[in-house]
């Protein structure tokens, strides 16, 4: 193993901190204790109860937290990294040119003309302008409202640049699973269709015009069969607007919850559809990051109903 000079830089701002690539899996507590061998363990362990390191961004005070290698490792020496913290929205992964969030049904991505409510984005750029006022975030792709689940945002332009260009290469993974109404005889399928907006009534519809409407590709596993629900796992090969919805309804099995689409309400009071799994390839690095999210609970509950 390399000695502590292995850190990348020490950057100082308003706080001197130092920035670490983690070299071998292992535990958080472990990791510090590689690179900062100058550091007693009741040191260490007190900078740990007060969020003064980070993985990738994201502050921790598990001693036991897994780390890999590769992670990068900052330490704030002066005083405790902010911890995000917001009823509707978990940070993931968070470095100066990304952002990855879990978050909560019912929360829009983004504001619209009409709509002006909280949003993900306006939540993500509260949190980093409280550190810089000119940091800025931005959207690259959206989660319905009422799908809950992982979502990606830029952080500097090149970032976002890249992954609007070139989002369907560098996201190499990116799954959903949903509860849908009734018992699916196939085990698996694929849905192609082309979808336009009905602005009349606010949704996406399948048109025959190819030339009215863009194409969609949705392909689905089915993971479980309950007497009355689907349990299915969902890919997305392309990005429309409430794609999985319409896909699911033109198969006679709307997504349970989804009204809108044809779905009767349910146990659950919401649209069980949840962004599960996420593998990405970082936009400026390369660097492959993998993220999970598992499906609530209540999706089995509404599955065995």
């Amino acid at each position: 193993m390399r000695q502590p000079s292995n850190h990348i830089h020490v950057a100082r701002h308003r706080d001197n901190i130092a920035r670490f690539t983690i070299e071998a899996d292992g535990t958080l507590l472990a990791a510090v204790a590689q690179v900062l061998r100058d550091h007693k363990p009741t040191k260490l362990k007190s900078m740990l109860r007060h969020n003064q390191f980070a993985v990738n961004g994201s502050p921790s005070s598990q001693f036991d937290r897994p780390v890999s290698a590769g992670d990068l490792l900052e330490v704030n020496f002066d005083r405790s990294f902010e911890v995000f913290s917001h009823p509707k929205v978990k940070l993931l992964y968070e470095d100066n040119d990304l952002l990855v969030v879990d978050k909560a049904y019912g929360l829009l991505s983004t504001g619209t003309e009409k709509e002006k409510a909280e949003t993900v984005y306006g939540i993500m750029r509260k949190y980093v302008q409280r550190r810089n006022e000119r940091a800025h975030v931005y959207v690259v792709h959206r989660l319905d409202r009422d799908t809950s689940g992982l979502m990606v945002l830029a952080r500097s332009t090149r970032a976002r640049d890249r992954l609007l260009k070139e989002w369907g290469t560098l996201v190499t993974e990116r799954f959903y699973e949903g509860i849908v109404e009734g018992v699916m005889e196939d085990d698996r399928g694929v849905v192609r269709q082309y979808l336009k907006d009905d602005d009349a009534n606010y949704e996406m519809v399948e048109t025959e015009d190819k030339t009215q409407g863009k194409l969609a590709v949705t392909e689905y596993t089915v993971l479980e069969r309950g007497r009355r629900f689907s349990r299915v796992r969902i890919v997305m090969k392309t990005g429309r607007k409430n794609q999985i919805r319409v896909a699911m309804k033109s198969l006679g099995h709307p997504v349970s919850g989804d009204r809108k689409y044809g779905a009767r309400p349910n146990g659950i009071h919401r649209l069980a559809l949840h962004a599960t799994s996420l593998t990405i390839k970082h936009p400026v690095t390369d660097a492959e990051l993998k993220f999970t999210s598992p499906a609530p609970d209540s999706f089995i509950t509404q599955l065995n109903l």
